[in-house]
């Protein structure tokens, strides 16, 4: 039997679960690498990197492997020239995925309340989900940068129920990667999983998740909202 959920809430990720960005972000990745005189990566390589957050990535785009890290003064100078080129590409290329908006709108139609919770930084969360129309969507956004530590660690989450005044029982969150999926267990939250964003190239079948769910759509259509 298909689980249905109870809540009041729902926190939802960003890039990779509303949002296919891999395009922009690719655009800044390689320009970056072009000005510290490094070849280009594929879009497929940039989306196997993308998920931790900005800074995970250029360390990543740079050391050329998941769990690479490069010197601080590389990741330094890779940074400011990927948040440079990012500020141009952001939006510029995102499209919204499929049944996003619909389920988006069907949940906001049973009363739940939405938050968006992703490790990119603040500015450029707002500034795309502005561009993009989403923004509307959502009582408030959290950016990677605003708290000590983003997903996979809980602090995000614990952080949207004190600002909804919700307990962990009465919150779904969906997301698209392994880094959402342990962030909401860390939090004791249930979480669905997305099949079509970015889980840095692993299969999302070996997600600990309470479910996949093909869109945000199915997503809305399984949580009743709590009264």
């Amino acid at each position: 039997m298909t689980r249905r959920f109870r809540a009041s809430g729902v926190a939802i990720d960003l890039d990779g679960t509303l949002l296919d960005t891999v395009a922009d972000l690719a655009a800044a990745v390689n320009a970056m690498l072009a000005d510290l005189g490094r070849p280009a990566l594929t879009e497929a390589t940039v989306r196997s990197y993308v998920g931790k957050g900005a800074r995970i990535l250029v360390h990543r785009a740079l050391s050329g492997s998941l769990d690479g890290r490069v010197d601080d003064e590389s990741a330094a100078r890779g940074l400011a020239s990927f948040e440079r080129h990012y500020t141009r590409e952001n939006g510029r290329s995102a499209t919204i995925f499929p049944n996003v908006v619909e389920g988006l709108a069907a949940m906001r139609a049973k009363g739940l309340r939405l938050a968006c919770v992703t490790n990119k930084p603040q500015a450029f969360a707002d500034a795309l989900l502005e561009r993009t129309g989403l923004a509307g969507h959502f009582e408030f956004v959290i950016g990677g940068d605003v708290l000590p530590r983003g997903k996979p660690d809980p602090m995000q989450l614990h952080h949207v129920c004190e600002r909804l005044g919700l307990p962990p029982s009465r919150m779904v969150a969906i997301g698209d990667s392994l880094n959402d999926a342990q962030a909401a267990r860390a939090a004791g939250i249930p979480v669905l999983i997305v099949p079509y964003g970015y889980n840095e190239g692993l299969p999302v079948g070996t997600i600990d998740a309470d479910g996949i769910v093909a869109d945000l759509l199915e997503a809305a259509q399984r949580i009743d909202a709590a009264v």
